[in-house]
């Protein structure tokens, strides 16, 4: 084989390497080490494991959040004589995002904080892996406009989203009317309390909020997912990234978690893209794309399945999909408004400060609460989302403060 014949191998960076989608996506890279290579892995605050992920797959670069953490990354790898170089703070991870080694970003940082370095990966025109959907759900058309101007590609790593891609037209950018696609028919399970009766709601503890039936997923997303918030913002992310508005997004609940989302077209054809419940197949599929590669998934057993079921979501029950499809109607920094004012209301609950049924409590005072306009620059988008961010500690502050009043 001469040099010419050798595969290139493609540079990825995962931002967020120590959480579910991060840990995933280097298992699926471990099974391909001819064709990819890690350039750098960021964590938050778990060195431990992003240390050992360090031994394994020696990056160029490693980033954490905290000069703490930094300090003591660095100490344990150079006690090994790993050559990996350590940085820190949130202007690394917007550097590391925008190397020039690295071919692909796996966007994996729950919440506002993948907002920037996401960004930046758009900006440098990389593949953009998209598991961070409030990056999207924050910014909009901001960062739409950053994947277009820069040439970058945007694959959606949510398993929903990436049902939905994997089943529309290559060309549907050109609009869904022009390519037949009538309705997007976005997947739920339904999380833990699909069938709790209201009343019981009130109840409910963080530990049975995060048990989710068939996804192994962070604390905050299985909350979001107890809620039904994850699927609000989900259709918020589908609307800007399959250029449509949210009367065409249906959600439809199907407790199994083998239909991963659906496309309804004019001519009566339903597309579905169908698997098991492992977030390693969209992981591969991005990954790869437009080809296939294995991504450790067992297959799908259609008979053992035997059976698929479909409802429509309770509003009442799940008052938080209501107020997405609300918040993307409004538009502008509604969407960022709505974004801020659950993650702190979420905090809360698993702070065991705030009880489950006040999380949309919350979030829909924050909507109320803070001015909303136009999302035409970023400083207007953080403005927004620091806003309702104290307008929600105020009002978690206020329930706390009610809660004690009766109490005594």
């Amino acid at each position: 084989m001469t040099m010419q014949d050798e595969p290139v191998r493609r540079g990825v960076t995962i931002l967020g390497s120590t959480g579910t989608i991060g840990v995933n996506t280097l298992d699926v890279l471990a099974r391909h080490p001819q064709a990819y290579r890690v350039v750098a892995l960021t964590a938050n605050d778990n060195v431990e494991r992003l240390a050992q992920q360090c031994r394994d797959f020696r990056p160029d670069y490693a980033v954490v959040v905290s000069a703490d953490g930094a300090e003591r990354l660095e100490r344990e790898l150079a006690a090994e004589g790993l050559p990996t170089r350590v940085l820190c703070g949130a202007e690394a991870l917007v550097q590391v995002a925008a190397l020039p080694e690295t071919d692909y970003v796996m966007a994996g940082i729950v919440g506002a904080a993948g907002l920037m370095p996401t960004l930046a990966a758009a900006r440098a025109g990389k593949r953009v892996m998209l598991a961070n959907k409030e990056a999207l759900v924050m910014s909009g058309q901001l960062f739409m406009d950053e994947i277009h101007a820069s040439g970058a590609e945007l694959l959606p790593i949510d398993s929903e989203h990436n049902a939905i891609f994997q089943c529309m037209p290559a060309d549907f950018a050109r609009g869904l009317d022009r390519v037949g696609v009538e309705r997007i028919l976005l997947t739920a399970s339904g999380g833990p309390f699909r069938t709790l009766s209201p009343e019981a709601l009130a109840g409910v503890t963080p530990e049975q909020a995060c048990a989710h039936p068939n996804w192994v997923m962070g604390r905050k997303i299985s909350v979001d997912s107890a809620t039904m918030m994850n699927k609000g913002l989900e259709v918020i992310e589908a609307c800007w990234l399959f250029g449509t508005g949210t009367e065409r997004v249906e959600v439809v609940l199907h407790p199994q978690s083998v239909i991963h989302s659906m496309v309804s077209y004019s001519d009566g054809s339903v597309l579905a893209q169908l698997g098991n419940p492992d977030m390693r197949t969209p992981i591969a599929h991005a990954l790869a794309w437009p080809e296939r590669i294995a991504s450790g998934v067992a297959p799908l057993d259609m008979v053992a399945i035997a059976r698929l079921d479909f409802e429509r979501p309770d509003l009442g029950r799940f008052p938080c999909l209501r107020l997405a499809y609300q918040a993307f109607q409004v538009g502008g920094t509604a969407t960022a408004v709505l974004n801020a004012a659950n993650e702190v209301a979420v905090a809360a609950f698993l702070d065991s400060r705030l009880a489950f049924t006040d999380i949309a409590k919350v979030i829909e005072h924050s909507l109320e609460q803070v001015s909303t306009g136009p999302a035409s620059d970023l400083e207007r988008v953080l403005k927004a989302d620091e806003a309702a961010r104290q307008v929600a500690r105020e009002r978690i502050a206020g329930i706390g403060g009610l809660r004690m009043g009766q109490a005594s």
